[in-house]
């Protein structure tokens, strides 16, 4: 008995800070996806329930609460907080049209931005903003951005773009969804993608702070890595932008928030490759809404 209340006591948090929506937009969405999630896993029904928060500090608050066991975050979020939430990564998100990673860029004014120095003076804006560390030391680690340079979160980033075309002293970490849409703007001829990230993930599952026995992180693991496949899996997934999942393949680079004793097959690390410079594909315009699918509640919900 002490076991199922446990297991009803148990929540999964999604967070996607920077993208527009509010937490009773994404609500059914989530509620889907973790019924789908409990039954691949083959978990009691009702044993786990599913919040969503559109911020950051909001996200960092409620998984540190005591039923926060999993975490569903954008790359971004986990490179910020694994340390002190002790994330332990069991899955990564192949999103629909983006895969299981991408790559950001940074977008400057066409002329103005060469290498990391000459971001002196200059604020870095992006929906990412609200994670520092990954801003400057994963998506810009090959450049040595300098001190002088700020990072800011923005929610706008078409008004953020109109701000580095217009030649204010401000670049955008656009996100791959973002960064292909740059072509299909009609200022698109004043703005120049500068650098790339290396591949990183779009967003990660974790267990927070070893609260879920090995076994049934084991268990909830398979269950995601199944979820997509199959007769009428797809269906499931659908409302979120998902394919499906994988085991997590972080770069050499991401930190580590493993617990002491987390839970076994976390996946693995690999190395993060050159950052490496170049244009944008085409695609739609970018705007103030969520990219497909960069985590689970940008789907369907956009939140």
């Amino acid at each position: 008995m002490s076991i199922l209340l446990a297991a009803a006591a148990s929540t999964l948090v999604f967070c996607a800070p920077g993208y527009p929506g509010a937490a009773g937009d994404a609500q059914p969405f989530v509620d889907e996806f973790a019924k789908a999630a409990v039954t691949a896993a083959g978990w009691p029904a009702g044993s786990l329930s599913a919040v969503y928060d559109p911020t950051d500090q909001g996200g960092v608050t409620k998984l540190g609460g005591a039923d926060a066991v999993l975490a569903f975050v954008p790359y971004p979020f986990y490179v910020e907080h694994a340390a002190q939430l002790h994330l332990t990564p069991i899955a990564q998100a192949d999103v629909v049209g983006v895969g299981t990673k991408e790559k950001w860029s940074l977008v400057a004014k066409t002329g103005r931005v060469t290498s990391g120095p000459s971001l002196a003076g200059y604020t870095i804006v992006s929906v990412a903003g609200y994670s520092p560390n990954f801003v400057l030391h994963s998506a810009l680690s090959a450049w040595q951005v300098p001190a002088a340079a700020k990072v800011e979160p923005v929610g706008q980033i078409l008004s953020a773009l109109r701000r580095v075309a217009s030649g204010d002293q401000v670049a955008a970490l656009l996100d791959q969804t973002q960064s292909a849409a740059l072509p299909t703007l009609p200022f698109a001829s004043d703005l120049k993608v500068v650098v790339q990230s290396p591949d990183v993930p779009v967003a990660i599952v974790a267990v927070v702070d070893n609260r879920l026995p090995a076994a049934r992180a084991k268990s909830f693991q398979a269950g995601l890595l199944k979820l997509g496949k199959g007769a009428g899996e797809a269906e499931k997934l659908s409302s979120l932008k998902l394919a499906g999942f994988v085991m997590p393949a972080l770069p050499a680079d991401a930190p580590s928030g493993a617990a002491p004793g987390a839970a076994a097959g976390a996946g693995t690390k690999v190395p993060s490759g050159k950052v490496s410079s170049g244009k944008a594909p085409s695609g739609k315009a970018p705007s103030g809404t969520a990219p497909s699918g960069t985590a689970p509640p940008k789907g369907g919900a956009k939140p």
